[in-house]
């Protein structure tokens, strides 16, 4: 930029590798010459907050992430999308009739004389063939001449401008206008006016299906605005920008953008929203909704449904939790309440499943509709185990009165229905000695002569032997100390199968490793368990 000719507010600069948006450019109190006041994308790179003696100049997004800098050669103030396109995808002309080429396996020993190499340049640069383009960090500010980019390649499906230099939304749309075809776009990291232009916005994005806003320091309204122009938009992604609500939108009371796109998911990773009923309201138009992404987020409960009828996330059949700050288990009982399709839930990183041995089965237990749990399929199986072992524990550790047990665990009447009812045992009284011996079980082993599974019917060798454990043992050790009471040798060891006595009479095969533990079983004091030796 040349002579004294000062960039216009707003405008993307590049200054010695670090992006920045002019936010203030003139005259400093008691310095001489003219100074560019800056917010770095970078906020570490920044020393103020835009005041300097008690005076401010601008402000900040992002707090103390400005500076001054004097106007210099060296900074970029970026290129056009066609320029940007042109340096990445075409090898320049030479110019020559016949060129050297070194051979790429003779290491440098071998060149040879090619014709026409320009010639055949021209055919791979072809950019009207290109449909997945990456400008990441090549410093695109602004679009070209009208026609131009519909003329070069108009055939682009997918279209990544991160980190570049783009001031506004309108620049964005008068480059994505000129391709009928986009239907993915990633703008993360830049800094984006929000829309002026309508009528540009609604043709440039009617086919754009994907939208990544990463790191852009995008506003919830301002997404919902630009969204507005996007008629058949199904995913965007809003991670990294510093949210800490999603405030409603100004357009009419119910806080509803003016046109909804039908959007499927939504990702509002590593943000700071904190308050579940509020992110739930205003997703509350976005009724074709199926997936909800909000890891390292502030989420700390969920509070009760108001109106159990009226869900506004009631078609979410996918939910990231993870690394929030739920801390109760009376968080997950309500989730079947606002999600009641939920398929796949992520849980992990919450101080409710930090540190607990039996967190998934309690989780899996509590929502009937999973099919998945922290990226792990949920076989019929473990559903049943789990539904078991949580039914064993309640009437173990819940409270004596029926009424009360409901209230605390809103799944115990279903379970018992489904299951049958087990036999509710008190807690150990508190002030009984915390003694190893005073954790041992007892459990009846019996081994069935002919190795088939017949409950109560099945024939054994002889009486029960009691043997005492800890609740606490692997199924591994304890096939193990099981094998050694009864001397099975050990080459027939590998045939030892273990079955539990169900409180129904029927014996389950229970899998013998380190994954589960006795308790996980539900095996109790005073249980029944049959042994045998079978061939698979």
């Amino acid at each position: 930029m040349s002579g004294q000719q000062l960039p216009l507010i707003g405008t993307r600069i590049n200054h010695s590798g670090f992006l920045g948006t002019v936010r203030f450019a003139g005259n400093v109190h008691d310095t001489s010459g003219v100074w560019l006041g800056v917010e770095w994308d970078d906020p570490h790179r920044g020393k103020h907050d835009g005041v300097k003696d008690g005076v401010r100049y601008f402000s900040c997004l992002v707090p103390n992430s400005g500076s001054f800098i004097r106007p210099s050669p060296t900074i970029s103030y970026g290129r056009s999308f066609l320029t940007a396109m042109y340096a990445k995808y075409i090898e320049m002309p030479h110019g020559e009739a016949l060129e050297k080429l070194i051979l790429g396996s003779s290491h440098g020993a071998i060149e040879v004389e090619a014709v026409g190499l320009d010639r055949i340049r021209s055919k791979l640069a072809r950019l009207e063939r290109l449909r997945e383009v990456s400008l990441d960090g090549e410093s695109v500010a602004a679009a070209d001449p009208p026609g131009a980019v519909a003329d070069t390649c108009s055939g682009m499906r997918g279209l990544d401008l991160s980190k570049n230099l783009i001031p506004s939304w309108d620049v964005v749309a008068q480059v994505t206008s000129e391709l009928p075809h986009l239907r993915a776009l990633a703008l993360n990291q830049n800094r984006l006016r929000p829309v002026t232009n309508r009528v540009l916005a609604a043709s440039a994005f009617r086919n754009l299906r994907e939208l990544q806003l990463n790191a852009t320091l995008t506003t919830w309204v301002d997404m919902q605005l630009a969204t507005s122009a996007m008629p058949v938009l199904e995913t965007v992604e809003m991670g990294y920008n510093r949210l800490e609500s999603l405030s409603p939108g100004s357009d009419d009371d119910s806080g509803a953008p003016p046109s909804v796109p039908p959007l499927r998911e939504l990702n509002f990773d590593s943000n700071g929203l904190h308050s579940w009923p509020a992110v739930c309201h205003a997703l509350r138009p976005y009724t074709t909704l199926q997936r909800l992404v909000l890891p390292s987020n502030c989420v700390e409960t969920i509070e009760p449904l108001a109106d159990l009828s009226q869900s506004p996330i009631a078609g979410l059949k996918h939910l990231s939790l993870s690394f929030n700050r739920l801390s109760a288990w009376s968080d997950i009982d309500r989730l079947p309440l606002w999600c009641p399709v939920l398929e796949s839930l992520a849980l992990a990183g919450n101080p409710v499943t930090e540190g607990i041995a039996h967190a998934r089965q309690f989780a899996i237990a509590r929502i009937p509709s999973l099919t998945s749990l922290d990226a792990a399929p949920i076989s019929n199986k473990e559903r049943v185990d789990s539904e078991l072992f949580y039914l064993s524990y309640v009437s173990k550790h819940g409270p004596l009165d029926e009424d009360a047990l409901c209230r605390e665990h809103p799944r115990w009447r279903a379970l018992c229905e489904k299951h049958g009812r087990p036999d509710h045992t008190p807690a150990a009284p508190r002030d009984r000695p915390d003694t190893l011996s005073s954790r041992l079980i007892q459990v009846n082993v019996r081994q069935c002569v002919d190795g088939l599974s017949k409950g109560p019917n099945t024939t054994t060798t002889g009486p029960a032997m009691a043997l005492r454990v800890l609740p606490t043992m692997s199924m591994r050790t304890f096939s193990m100390k099981v094998a050694k009471s009864f001397k099975i040798p050990r080459a027939a060891q590998a045939s030892l199968r273990i079955r539990l006595q169900m409180p129904d009479d029927h014996l389950a095969l229970v899998d013998q490793d380190d994954t589960h533990d006795l308790d996980w079983w539900g095996v109790d004091n005073n249980a029944d368990i049959y042994i045998s030796l079978e061939q698979t």
